[in-house]
């Protein structure tokens, strides 16, 4: 036992083996290695019926491309839920959905299960949506091929939570966006970040970091952090603290 509560986060997609190389790398490797998540994969088209297993079908009302069909979805993730003790908390990744951010990662990961449901070609079926009433959720107002990079973006930023997966328990608190960077709240970017050489190619590394001032340090580092936030994303500062 590692003494912490493990994870689970399903995945269910059309195209499993594109997460093979993904769950065998890094970080994620290692959290699975030592319990603390679990990634199980489902083929969606498996709940799929007839000679062919159709998951797809042309869109009522004309129209390009294919749509997918309410049964063989539906009925996966029914299934899928009966597959832990406890249901999971179902996300759809679709561009109809809010918008992902910190926040809406910090409230992914306070729940111990997730489902993440990938969409495909021109999307799903309304009826999907309407019955299993999922959490729909975007990664960015452009359109990918399908869900699963949007799924591997949500488990990259919610494994970060899960306790016992980050080496350093306070890294997650270092990160941009985080509301514990600094005292005041704000979800602010990261202040800059310099290793050795002190010099390259006529860069030196700021005076401050290296003078051993730990009181310093941190004020330039929040300085840095806000003088970059307001040059690149100062629509953080003006929001409401959340």
């Amino acid at each position: 036992m590692n003494g912490y509560n493990i994870m689970r986060l399903d995945v269910l997609t059309l195209f499993p083996e594109i997460f093979t190389g993904y769950l065998s790398q890094s970080l994620l490797k290692l959290a699975i290695g030592r319990s603390l998540v679990e990634v199980p994969l489902h083929n969606i088209r498996d709940w799929a019926i007839g000679k062919h297993r159709t998951v797809d079908d042309r869109p009522f009302g004309g129209g390009p491309g294919m749509v997918l069909k309410p049964e063989p979805v539906v009925e996966a993730v029914e299934a899928v839920q009966q597959m832990a003790t406890s249901p999971g908390h179902l996300v759809m990744l679709t561009p109809q959905g809010r918008r992902l951010d910190q926040t809406v990662v910090e409230q992914l990961a306070s729940h111990k299960r997730l489902l993440l449901l990938c969409g495909r070609y021109e999307g799903f079926d309304q009826r999907i949506s309407d019955l299993l009433e999922p959490d729909e959720i975007s990664i960015g107002d452009y359109i990918l091929n399908g869900g699963e990079v949007a799924a591997m973006a949500i488990i990259d930023a919610v494994i970060r939570l899960v306790p016992g997966v980050l080496g350093d328990q306070e890294s997650n608190q270092q990160d941009s966006f985080s509301p514990n960077l600094f005292a005041h709240q704000q979800r602010v970017l990261e202040h800059a970040q310099y290793t050795r050489p002190r010099e390259y190619r006529g860069q030196a590394v700021p005076e401050v970091l290296l003078n051993g001032d730990h009181g310093q340090v941190a004020r330039w580092r929040e300085q840095n952090s806000l003088e970059r936030t307001r040059d690149r994303r100062a629509d953080l500062l003006n929001r409401k603290k959340q």
